[in-house]
């Protein structure tokens, strides 16, 4: 990855960054353009951002459907976005889009995590950022936070944690930490993790990545990147009792979300799991293409996970 060539590039990881000699990070992938809140006219889901950390400019984008009772309390969803934990943010079209139709459809208050990203800020980072963001979310509980829609309208009682990808990843680590310090007057009911990365015992063509973003970790054996190593000992601390995973057919990562899935079981931890297959699509589908068929099925089966038929 060191070159010595005439551009000045130091570390090359094509298709998300390089890092050049005086310091400067360029993103291959470009992130989605980025849109402000705003009240979708098609869906009356109102969204709007939140400050959670003046010191590290980080902040939260809220979104709530139509409220028709004003004592109305509604499922709280906590997302976490993808993009290998160097690209992307709440504020992309794509996450915004996303999570405003997740919020109509669903009928539930979602907030979107910001977190520093990895190269400037390398891992655990985006870990602790996170973590940051969900303490802001559960400071609500009384209905003495700062933000009226979480006081007014949030359900602590039916919470979830959800993200895709790298997102995923930390939606796991999240419910760990969850599990293990818990969170005052906040049930996290389940967590849907969609085509989520994670690593394994041998190296891929993410592994130098990782080893860059995250340095001084042995990645193969630690239990936030490969949950499912060393016999899966932290997943029966995962702190919800259902877990919707989702795999697609042409995804390199299809066989660590198996992987995931087999440890989860197998750990002693006492909730429900299902693992839901999308043949003949490739990672993160359903945010590219989202209306298509089968990210319109998917959709309705994350619907369906936060709102189960009694």
């Amino acid at each position: 990855m060191d070159s010595s060539n005439s551009t000045g590039i130091l570390h090359d990881f094509p298709p998300f960054f390089r890092v050049y000699r005086n310091g400067k990070v360029e993103r291959i992938t470009a992130d989605a353009e980025t849109v402000r809140p705003s009240n979708d006219p098609h869906t009356g889901v109102q969204s709007k951002d939140t400050v959670v950390s003046q010191e590290n400019s980080l902040s939260v984008r809220l979104f709530i459907p139509k409220i028709k009772d004003p004592s109305q309390k509604l499922p709280l969803l906590i997302y976490i976005h993808g993009g290998a934990f160097c690209i992307e943010s709440p504020f992309s079209s794509m996450y915004h889009n996303y999570l405003t139709n997740l919020a109509h459809q669903a009928n539930v208050i979602a907030v979107s995590v910001q977190y520093r990203r990895a190269p400037e800020h390398p891992l655990p980072i985006a870990y602790d950022d996170s973590w940051a963001a969900i303490q802001w979310v559960a400071s609500h509980v009384n209905g003495i936070g700062v933000e009226s829609w979480l006081n007014k309208h949030a359900d602590f009682e039916r919470t979830f944690l959800a993200g895709d990808s790298a997102g995923a990843n930390i939606a796991h680590n999240m419910t760990v930490r969850a599990g293990v310090n818990g969170l005052f007057g906040v049930k996290t009911v389940g967590m849907v993790l969609a085509h989520p990365f994670f690593g394994g015992k041998e190296p891929d063509f993410f592994s130098p990545v990782i080893e860059y973003i995250f340095p001084d970790v042995k990645i193969y054996d630690d239990p936030r990147i490969n949950p499912a190593g060393a016999g899966g000992v932290e997943l029966a601390s995962l702190g919800c009792s259902r877990v919707l995973i989702f795999v697609a057919g042409n995804d390199g990562l299809r066989e660590r979300g198996y992987s995931y899935y087999d440890a989860l079981k197998k750990s002693g931890w006492s909730g429900v799991v299902e693992i839901v297959e999308t043949e003949g699509e490739d990672h993160v589908f359903h945010l590219f293409n989202p209306d298509c068929d089968k990210a319109v099925f998917m959709m309705k089966q994350v619907v369906s996970f936060i709102n189960p038929v009694p």
